[in-house]
Parts: C-alpha cells; sequence; structure tokens
C-alpha cells in the first residue's frame, strides 16, 4: 500500500508539472542521431577464379582405395554434415561425441551466451532507471540551531519512502554505439563458434585419417625391420664362410639400423595420435579407443567448389573478422559521443513524517524534477586520445579483414591444387606399389625355382612394404585434402537443424 501511494504521488507530480515531460518528450526527439561511422557490409572481392590456372573437371584415379576420380561441381552447395561423406560408422559416431563433449566448443558457445547477454543489459540504458528507496533515521537536533520539525521538537524520528527516476537521453548516439557495438562483439561471438565447430569436426577426420594411416605404416614397418634382420642374419652367415665381404653386411646392418630409428618417432605419432583423438572427443587420453580402418572410408568422388563471390559470405573466420571490423567502427562512435554533453533527466516524489503511521498523509509528500546538461572541458587528452586510439583501431579491424580474406582464397587455391595433386601422387604411387608386387611375386617364383637366393626375396619383399608405405601416406593424404576443401569453404554451417550448436 505505501509502495502504491507513493507511485500515485510521482504520477501527480508528472501529471502537475507538463513543461518536464514536454521536456522529456523533446529529448527522445533529439535522440535520433549517432555520431562515428556508419558500418556497411564490405562488398565481395572483385575476383573470378581461385588461382591462375582454374582447377580440371576431375582429378587422376587409380584402381585403390581412395584412388577413385574427384569431379568439382561449381556453385554447388555444402552439407553441414560433410563428414558422413566418408560412409564410416565409428567416425560419425565420433564426431558425435566431440560436438557433444568437447570442453573448447562448450567454452565457445558460453561466450556467445556471455556476449548475448552484454547486448541485452547495455539495452537497458534506453529506458529511464525507477529507483525505490525507504529510510528511518532517528536524530537529536542541536539546541543552539532552530529546530527542524514544525513541533519544535530537539529529537525525533524521521521515515522518507521516495521513488527517484532518472533518464539519459541518447542525444549523441553513445548507448546507441555502445549497443551496436556489443551486437557486433556478439556476432563475433556466434561465428567463432561456428568456427569452432568446423575445425572440430575436421580435425576429428583429420585425426581418424591420421591413425588409421600411422598404424599401417607402423605395421609395415615392423615387416620391414623384420626382413632386414633376416637380411642380416643371411650376410653375417654368408660372410663367416666367406661368401660376403664385410663391406655388404655393414651397409645391410646399418640399413637395418636407420629403419629401426625410424619406427619409434612412428609409434609416437600414432599414440600421440590417439591421444588427440580422445582430447577432441572430450575423453582423457587413457581412455583413448580409436581404430580405424583407410580400407574402410570412402572418398567423396563429387566436390562442391563454391563460386569466389560466394566465400566470404561462407567463411566463419571472415564473418568473424567482419563482426569485429563492425565493432571498432561502433567503438569510434562511441569514444567520439563520449567528449559530447551528456544530458540527464531527473525526478523524485515521496513522503516523509516523524511517525511511521503519518507517512503518506497529507502535507507529508514531496517531488523534484531536475535537468543536467554536462560536458567534458579538461580531461588531461585522455578522450582525444581515446578516440585516436579507437579510429586507429578500426584501420586495424580493416586490415585484418582483408588478410583473412586473403587468407580464405589462399587456403581454397591451396587445397585445390592439394586434391589435384594428391591424385597424381596416389596414382604414381599405386603404379609403383604393383610393380613392386610383380617384383615381389617374381622373385619367389626364382626363388622357389632355384635361381634366386633368399637374400633377393628379401630385397623385394623389403620394396613391396616400402612402396606400401607410401601408397599409404598417398590415400591418407587425399581423404584429409578432402576434408581441407569442405573446412576451406565453411562447412555448410548455414545449414541450421535441431540442436545445431551454432543454432541462434
Amino acid at each position: 500500500m505505501a509502495g502504491a501511494a507513493g507511485c500515485g504521488g510521482f504520477g501527480m507530480a508528472l501529471r502537475r508539472f507538463p513543461k518536464f515531460a514536454v521536456a522529456v518528450a523533446a529529448a527522445f526527439s533529439l535522440a535520433g542521431c549517432a555520431v562515428g561511422p556508419d558500418f556497411h557490409t564490405p562488398a565481395a572481392p572483385d575476383v573470378h577464379t581461385y588461382a591462375p590456372a582454374p582447377p580440371p573437371r576431375k582429378t587422376a584415379s587409380a584402381p585403390v582405395a581412395a584412388g577413385a576420380s574427384q569431379h568439382f561441381a561449381a556453385a554447388a552447395d555444402i552439407p553441414g554434415d560433410w563428414w558422413t561423406l566418408f560412409h564410416s560408422t565409428p567416425l560419425n559416431a565420433l564426431i558425435e561425441s566431440a560436438l557433444k563433449n568437447n570442453p573448447d566448443l562448450a567454452a565457445a558457445r558460453a561466450a556467445l551466451t556471455a556476449a548475448h547477454e552484454n547486448v541485452l543489459a547495455q539495452r537497458g540504458a534506453y529506458f529511464p532507471s525507477v529507483e525505490a528507496d525507504f529510510s528511518a533515521n532517528r536524530q537529536k537536533q542541536a539546541g543552539s540551531l532552530a529546530p527542524t520539525p514544525a513541533n519544535n521538537a530537539m529529537q525525533y524520528s524521521l521515515f522518507t519512502p521516495q521513488v527517484s527516476v532518472s533518464y539519459v537521453p541518447d542525444v549523441f548516439g553513445l548507448n546507441r554505439r555502445t549497443v551496436e557495438s556489443l551486437q557486433a562483439q556478439a556476432e563475433a561471438a556466434r561465428f567463432a563458434l561456428i568456427a569452432a565447430h568446423i575445425a572440430l569436426t575436421a580435425n576429428v577426420v583429420n585425426a581418424a585419417v591420421g591413425e588409421a594411416s600411422l598404424r599401417e605404416q607402423v605395421k609395415a614397418t615392423e615387416q620391414i625391420v623384420d626382413i632386414e634382420t633376416q637380411s642380416v642374419a643371411i650376410l653375417r652367415y654368408q660372410f663367416d664362410k666367406g661368401y660376403a665381404s664385410r663391406l655388404d653386411l655393414a651397409a645391410q646392418e646399418s640399413q637395418l639400423a636407420q629403419t629401426q630409428a625410424g619406427l619409434p618417432p612412428l609409434r609416437k605419432q600414432l599414440e600421440q595420435q590417439r591421444h588427440l583423438i580422445a582430447v577432441l572427443a572430450g575423453q582423457f587420453p587413457a581412455q583413448a579407443q580409436a581404430d580405424f580402418d583407410l580400407e574402410k572410408l570412402a572418398l567423396p568422388q563429387d566436390l562442391p567448389l563454391s563460386l569466389p563471390s560466394q566465400l566470404v559470405e561462407q567463411r566463419p573466420d571472415v564473418r568473424l573478422a567482419q563482426a569485429n571490423w563492425h565493432a571498432a567502427s561502433a567503438q569510434v562512435g562511441v569514444a567520439i559521443a563520449s567528449r559530447l554533453p551528456q544530458l540527464t533527466l531527473s525526478a523524485n516524489a515521496g513522503s516523509t513524517a516523524l511517525e511511521i503511521g503519518q507517512v503518506f498523509k497529507s502535507g507529508t509528500g514531496f517531488w523534484g524534477v531536475g535537468l543536467d546538461l554536462a560536458a567534458p572541458i579538461f580531461e588531461g587528452g585522455k578522450l582525444l586520445h581515446a578516440e585516436r586510439a579507437a579510429k586507429a583501431q578500426l584501420v586495424q579491424a580493416a586490415a585484418q579483414y582483408r588478410s583473412t580474406v586473403l587468407t580464405a582464397f589462399q587456403n581454397v587455391a591451396d587445397t585445390l591444387t592439394a586434391l589435384d595433386e594428391d591424385a597424381k601422387a596416389l596414382q604414381a604411387a599405386a603404379a609403383a606399389t604393383d610393380a613392386a608386387k610383380v617384383t615381389l611375386d617374381l622373385a619367389q617364383r626364382q626363388t622357389q625355382a632355384g635361381y634366386a637366393n633368399e637374400l633377393s626375396l628379401l630385397n623385394a619383399q623389403q620394396a613391396w612394404q616400402q612402396a606400401r608405405i607410401a601408397l599409404i601416406q598417398a590415400q591418407a593424404n587425399r581423404y584429409t585434402d578432402t576434408a581441407a576443401l569442405y573446412l576451406a569453404l565453411g562447412g555448410g554451417w548455414w545449414h541450421d537443424t535441431p540442436g545445431n550448436p551454432h543454432e541462434q
């Protein structure tokens, strides 16, 4: 009841003084401009190709796993779940787990929420601030001074409920530019989340392919070590019998030592890749259970190739840089407006009485209205240099945006080149593997027929295993660079689906 009476007294005060209402309306009408530059979305670069030479319509092919020819479809759309094109159930499950449990992605989600809440908080400055207050105090007045209460009492209690309202009209757009900057920062946080989402999926694909490739390379290298160990044993026996020279034995021992030296780094990389897969999925390294097989991955044959004019809209890092540029532009307006006068309108209404039961009775009410205009005169150069710094940061953000765009086009151009050369490399590796296999088959037949010795067979086996390692590496490159193309083109984040981590 007390609060209602107080609010009523304040409303009556406003009705009694229409000039204050006129002043408020005038302040609202003044709040129609915002100093500083207005940001405009930059136009797409005026380029029509990613590289001086257009990519081939299709890549080379080879009759092995991951050897299919890939076709580039200009302006084709990119699916949001592009990793499913590899047709691997374990890979799909791993990515699903990573999207749910990866802490970096969770942090990016929280950053977006915080940025959005900052925008909503700043928007509160658009509205008047209303505050209710109640004070009660007991005091004694000095006898040498005139008594304050009308009853001339020297000692008395004072009860004062009141409502205060203040409003700062956004005359020069300080608040609007601040909100604009925070909205741009929220947009940047949104695209940071999208970029983290896409990068996570690509990293999981690369880690899975790397694990499968390294595991096969370790197996092949271990077999080479076994073959070379047998060769050393044979040469040592022949040396003891006088059939081989010490030079031949030393050369084979040196080759065996070099192969053995290369095995620990491969094993280290394999274990580190397994640890990486576990961490990407939000697990501890001890929980790693990765077991992928290159032979069970399908290579996408129809690849999208976005138009250069579409790339700046599709790349989340470019959109993030654009949002940062926008935020920097708005901050220039904030810095300029901070140097201009600020208008504050205020009003208060309430009641004060010597007894709590007398509050809100006739004769106890009070009210007040006010207008305050404050302008900075001397700040030691703080505001001037803050404005200059904001303008320099705007130039910096514009340059960073251009750098990001250039890098985006470089990524696509590099990936297109890599896909073309990967196909050629795999074709050559497949041919080399076939030739090594033919040599091995012939060596086995000659050894069985007694036309060749066991060393010739072991050398053929070694050459075939080394060719297999090159083939495995070439196959892995095709998978990882295919994933790199989807990443370079934006990852299809615009296909919003329920539960998408970047859905707004």
